[in-house]
């Protein structure tokens, strides 16, 4: 199948269109531990890679496969793993390229999780710098002989900053250094990183991917491009002879495999079918979100959402993110009373922490999300003691947009 051809024709007919071992147009759900073998000498050549086959779902498994070979087409990708978690695939990544006394620059309008996440790698002696805004020279002006990767979102949750994907991965290369970004918020189907120089993207597939909130789960997928300088990034060392392809090799056959986070197969099986209408949801969740952004923008809460023409990232929406302006968005109701009882009163959201679901889900981040983070943590991520955020689903847009603005009337 032509990689060119439509995402929706893509996401449906490519891998595995002709179906699979015994003719089945899903994927089989191996939902074992281990896979049985003839003798001896044949599992002793799948566990030292000389043989093709799965030996233990923990390091392998067919229903995983198809997953990851999936969401890799779909972001042009060199190779794709998929672990337990959005979370576990960050950590993965950072601590498959870093070690003790390595750095990482990153954008401060990070998701609290995130933020949580380097505050412990800072712990095990891996640092990270935060960039105010992750540009091509803030990221010059921030890297040092420490530097081993820069990270960011590509559309931030919940401040809604967009990172100029091709300037960032120009500094960081000029720099030696791979850009990893995660780009859950985005998806395939508003930008693919990969194409704008990115080295590395990361997806919580818990969120739009599957869709259906119904699993966690998180991949990665590597470009295949990065060219690693292994005195600079010791941590991969070992897996000099793979080259460019070191960092998947690693991740796949080393830290991935040892950290034991991989994803289960009832859970790759729910993302593979969720993600099949990835396309057609993220149409509809984009269309709803910039339909409910500007019927809130003439009340009296202060709304953010990048297709206002008032957004400073506005720009991004045609430069980098084909138009749309993905399916968050936030506004501020002007008190932490006035905002819960904006949320309380509402019929189609629900109060729930996921984004990327068909279903409207609405929280107050502050008491939630960034509870564990400090004031500048949170206002540098968008977070104020009365904003709102609204993960936009796909019900009809008349009846969102009626009962958010008789929400905010009735609150005041």
């Amino acid at each position: 199948m032509n990689r060119d051809c439509g995402f929706n024709t893509r996401i449906l007919h490519t891998g595995h269109s002709g179906g699979f071992a015994q003719r089945e147009i899903l994927p089989p759900v191996s939902q074992v531990t281990a896979f049985g073998y003839e003798s001896m000498e044949e599992l002793e050549r799948v566990f030292s890679h000389k043989s093709m086959g799965y030996a233990y779902t923990r390091i392998g498994n067919p229903t995983l496969s198809a997953f990851e070979q999936k969401i890799n087409i779909l972001e042009g990708g060199a190779g794709a793993v998929c672990t337990s978690s959005g979370m576990a695939a960050i950590s993965s990544v950072l601590l498959a390229v870093c070690k003790s006394g390595d750095e990482i620059i990153a954008g401060r309008g990070l998701y609290g999780g995130t933020i949580d996440l380097l505050h412990d790698l800072d712990k095990l002696g891996i640092v990270t710098r935060f960039a105010d805004v992750l540009d091509g020279e803030t990221i010059k002006s921030l890297v040092n002989e420490k530097t081993r990767a820069v990270f960011g979102e590509v559309i931030s949750n919940p401040s809604l900053n967009v990172m100029d994907l091709e300037q960032a991965a120009l500094a960081a290369h000029e720099a030696g250094v791979p850009l990893i970004v995660d780009s859950t918020t985005a998806t395939p189907y508003i930008v693919r990183p990969l194409s704008f120089g990115a080295d590395i993207v990361i997806h919580s597939t818990s969120k739009y991917i599957n869709g259906g909130g119904n699993s966690i789960g998180g991949i990665i997928v590597d470009g295949g491009s990065f060219l690693w300088d292994f005195e600079k990034h010791t941590a991969l060392s070992e897996f000099k002879k793979y080259g460019k392809h070191a960092f998947m090799i690693r991740l796949r056959t080393d830290l991935w495999e040892n950290l034991g986070c991989c994803m289960a197969p009832m859970n790759a099986f729910l993302s593979y079918i969720g993600a099949d209408t990835l396309g057609l949801r993220m149409e509809r969740i984009c269309e709803n979100a910039d339909a409910l952004a500007h019927a809130l923008d003439g009340e009296d809460v202060e709304v953010n959402y990048l297709t206002l023409a008032s957004h400073p990232y506005h720009e991004y929406v045609e430069k980098q993110l084909r138009g749309y302006g993905g399916g968050i968005l936030t506004f501020r109701a002007g008190s932490k009373e006035r905002a819960f009882k904006i949320i309380d009163s509402l019929k189609y959201a629900l109060i729930a922490s996921n984004i990327g679901d068909v279903r409207t889900l609405v929280i107050h981040p502050a008491s939630t999300l960034y509870m564990h983070s400090d004031k500048e943590e949170t206002e540098a991520a968008g977070v104020y003691d009365d904003t709102i955020r609204v993960s936009v689903g796909i019900e009809d847009k008349d009846d969102l947009t009626e009962d958010f603005v008789n929400a905010i009337r009735n609150s005041r």
